[in-house]
């Protein structure tokens, strides 16, 4: 009786287990599909586009490869990613207070020891024992309530209503893993279909338009006007929407972010009143990414969250659906890795809130040093708390140190041949056009490259920096932008500048027309 191909294979692995089956060869060389090919993927999640973590990332990381096993293999001699808002791996340090804190909750026993209160200070000792006992099982490795721990959304609700000056209720608070997993959870409630769609500005920051297509809606671009330092003008925001109506796409809500990412202006609050009354009156829910609201720069500009300006305008809590976004991740904090923050939820009825709780619960809940770290974030050390001296000389020395980092990269930019970049007045990027030479732009389409994104990898190859091109957050047709982070520490800015002012030379002198 004639074998089974897999008695075969079975009789080939046994005499070398190691070795590759003749028959499976023959077998796949014969036509055989595999069960998953790139083809039978959602083709959602082929669409789905996130630049900064894209091509120029994998370039950067094989280059770090190669500069760990052959020093001196590359004309520079380490990576500085500029591409992505991660402070803490471009040496920022973390707030004493909210480390010792997430310490001593993680670790309790420490708070039995005599040698404790030595360690740590008295507030960040008082804090951890009265977190730790809103916790469940006082353990930071236990599943919390699906929106957060009910008394750090208390605490959260107390910080907004002292930054707003207008009532905020705990349950109107859901706890996420940073801000993205939030945006997400929109993105799921809101799309149904290809036929419904969302405003965004453009330049944009890549979590959207991939979330969008993620959960299969549409895209709606509306542009910021880079000549007047990237302003919203809501005369674009009609004529998009308008335009998206016309071709039978039911637009649900509107991005607004402020300050701005990657493009870094703060909105005026005249502008954001007329965003609130242009959401009102085409019934839209306003999405507010309000991630950098530490980070203002300007002397000029003042933070306003959409909250305050609605409740200011006489808009309650049933007026108008308004989902804000705050994490840990961004302001002076930096606390990426810990992957905390939140959303405030206002406007919306009972039934539609239990759709939200119910997405909610399907994720159990976020992790629980995150809670703490957003409750931290909202309410820190005051004033006659041991840790407040300390506190405020960590927060105001990383904030001035970025202001004059991102000054310092402004001016550089705008030294550049062909290259105009607007102030920061908040955020952590700065994303300056570039005009490319006629041959620098046919040399990245034999590249079969967008021709930012053949500057930024050129760049990186010779310089180390990784920057993100603009054609990753999207710009005006014709326009061609990068967009750098102010992350790097302030003794490696001079060294950043003088080797970009070099390359930037070169190249344009390689490609002039």
């Amino acid at each position: 009786m004639r074998k089974s191909v897999c008695q075969r294979l079975i009789a080939v692995v046994k005499l070398n287990p190691y070795s590759t089956p003749r028959s499976y060869t023959i077998m796949a060389s014969n036509g055989a599909t595999p069960p998953v090919t790139v083809q039978s993927l959602n083709p959602k999640v082929l669409k789905c586009e996130y630049a900064v973590r894209g091509e120029i990332v994998s370039v950067a990381q094989k280059l770090q490869q190669d500069l760990q096993a052959n020093p001196g293999s590359h004309p520079f001699q380490e990576i500085l990613y500029c591409n992505i808002g991660n402070p803490q791996s471009l040496g920022q340090k973390p707030i004493t207070f909210f480390r010792e804190v997430l310490a001593l909750c993680d670790h309790p026993a420490l708070l039995d020891k005599r040698e404790t209160n030595t360690l740590f200070s008295a507030d960040s000792i008082k804090r951890a024992l009265m977190i730790l006992d809103q916790i469940p099982g006082r353990a930071t490795g236990a599943y919390s309530h699906s929106q957060g721990i009910k008394g750090l959304r208390d605490t959260i609700a107390s910080g907004i209503e002292a930054r707003d000056g207008f009532p905020a209720d705990p349950n109107d608070i859901f706890l996420t893993d940073g801000a993205s997993p939030g945006v997400h959870m929109m993105m799921q409630l809101l799309i149904r279909s290809e036929n419904d769609g969302i405003l965004c500005p453009i330049p944009q920051y890549p979590l959207y338009s991939a979330s969008i297509a993620l959960h299969g809606g549409t895209l709606v671009r509306y542009y910021l006007d880079e000549a007047t330092g990237w302003g919203l003008e809501v005369s674009e925001l009609k004529k998009q929407l308008e335009a998206a109506r016309q071709k039978g796409i039911t637009v649900r809500a509107l991005v607004a972010i402020n300050p701005g990412n990657p493009t870094g202006q703060v909105l005026a609050e005249e502008n954001q009143r007329q965003i609130v009354d242009f959401c009102k009156k085409e019934g839209l829910v306003l999405l507010a990414d309000e991630v950098y609201q530490e980070n203002i720069y300007a002397p000029d500009k003042k933070f306003h969250s959409f909250k305050k300006i609605c409740r200011s305008m006489g808009y309650g809590d049933k007026d108008i659906p308004l989902v804000s976004f705050q994490s840990v991740s961004k302001g002076y904090h930096g606390e990426c890795g810990k992957r905390g923050g939140y959303m405030e939820v206002t406007g919306f009825s009972s039934e539609v809130r239990e759709q939200f709780y119910k997405v909610a619960s399907v994720n159990l809940c976020s992790n629980i040093s995150g809670q703490i770290l957003a409750s931290l974030v909202m309410s820190p050390p005051k004033v006659g708390d041991e840790s407040y001296d300390t506190y405020l000389c960590e927060r105001d020395g990383i904030l001035k140190s970025l202001e004059r980092r991102a000054k310092t990269l402004e001016d550089a930019f705008n030294s550049l041949e062909g290259v105009s970049c607007n102030k920061a007045e908040g955020a952590m990027y700065l994303f300056p056009q570039i005009k490319l030479p006629k041959k620098a732009i046919k040399a990245a389409e034999e590249a079969k490259k967008a021709a930012d994104t053949y500057y930024a990898i050129r760049l990186l190859n010779a310089t180390g920096v990784v920057m993100v091109p603009g054609s990753g957050f999207g710009q005006v047709p014709g326009t061609w932008h990068f967009r750098c982070t102010i992350l790097p520490q302030e003794d490696k800015i001079p060294a950043i500048v003088s080797q970009l002012t070099d390359f930037h030379t070169s190249f344009m002198n390689e490609f002039r027309d």
